[in-house]
């Protein structure tokens, strides 16, 4: 893993894409027979515990204790409350609908950055992630509109959206001085009790006995996405964060329905149409762009 630590951010985040494209696959598949906190539950247990041996055995810096709270809260933001909130959506709304609206994350994060981080909207950023939600919107195949989407979902996913869009924000500025590992094992903690405590409630999103009659092979499946999604591409993630402007960051998840459809395409047999490859080639050509905007600049840091 250090070895593609030491990669330029580009690369670390359209990685870190490809590995959230690929567990979402994962994850769509797994949602057919898992309730969503369950699901949470089986992929950020393996998660956090994989994060927390490597920490460990890398025998790398812990934050002072002062850091810790925030740090904590943020993970109650995401992975904690986001991704409940984005999954109990996507039980109302179809993929296609769920993967346009998290196009809209790249224009939150971008405002909210200038809000928080004084970071400059350039008319260039603002071209590329029009580009990208426009491909996005393609790949998507969202012509047919919002139709037979539940108003919940769609309010329900948004609110995931912009969690995850305060996330990077926040955890933007963290990691200009706190090692990206333990960080991302700190917050993937925070998340992993908070859905925890609601598996616990017994809501009709899951319940302990819903973790009991998974199949030992559905739990594996469900602890390897776990790994890819959450311990992986947030650990890759958060590490590019240090020297990537966040809204330049958040502008790469417009790459994620590529590898999220090639996935589908490669293990599911789905097929695309004609106008979902044109926005498949918007979106690379916007990706392009990004890594013109990125630069080639390592992460700083010399425990990456």
């Amino acid at each position: 893993m250090r070895t593609f630590l030491r990669l330029p951010p580009a690369a670390l985040l359209i990685l870190a894409c490809a590995l959230w494209g690929g567990a979402t696959v994962l994850s769509k598949a797994l949602l057919a027979s898992i309730p969503p906190v369950a699901l949470l539950v089986l992929q950020l247990a393996p998660s956090a515990t994989a994060l927390w041996l490597a920490f460990c055995l890398s025998n790398r810096r812990a934050a002072s204790r002062s850091l810790i709270p925030p740090l904590a809260l943020l993970g109650l933001l995401n992975p904690g409350i986001s991704y409940t909130l984005s999954l109990m959506g996507l039980a109302h709304i179809s993929a296609s609908v769920s993967t346009l609206l998290w196009a809209a994350e790249p224009l939150m994060i971008l405002s909210l950055a200038a809000i928080f981080l004084r970071e400059p909207v350039t008319p260039r950023l603002l071209v590329v992630i029009g580009a990208g939600i426009f491909g996005v919107s393609l790949v998507a195949d969202a012509l047919g509109g919002f139709q037979g989407n539940h108003p919940t979902g769609i309010l329900l996913l948004l609110s995931g959206v912009l969690c995850c869009a305060f996330y990077t924000v926040f955890s933007r500025k963290l990691s200009e001085s706190i090692d990206s590992l333990y960080i991302v094992a700190v917050q993937q903690t925070a998340g992993l009790a908070w859905a925890v405590a609601l598996l616990l409630s017994g809501t009709s999103y899951g319940s302990p006995a819903d973790v009991a009659d998974v199949p030992l092979d559905l739990a594996a499946v469900a602890a390897l996405s776990g790994l890819l999604y959450y311990a992986a591409a947030y650990w890759l993630y958060v590490a590019a964060l240090r020297s990537v402007p966040a809204a330049v960051a958040g502008t790469y998840f417009n790459v994620i329905p590529v590898f999220g459809v090639t996935f589908a395409f490669l293990f599911l047999g789905e097929r695309l149409t004609p106008i979902q490859w044109a926005g498949a080639a918007v979106i690379l050509v916007s990706v392009f762009e990004l890594v013109r905007l990125t630069g080639t600049k390592r992460p700083t840091g010399s425990s990456e």
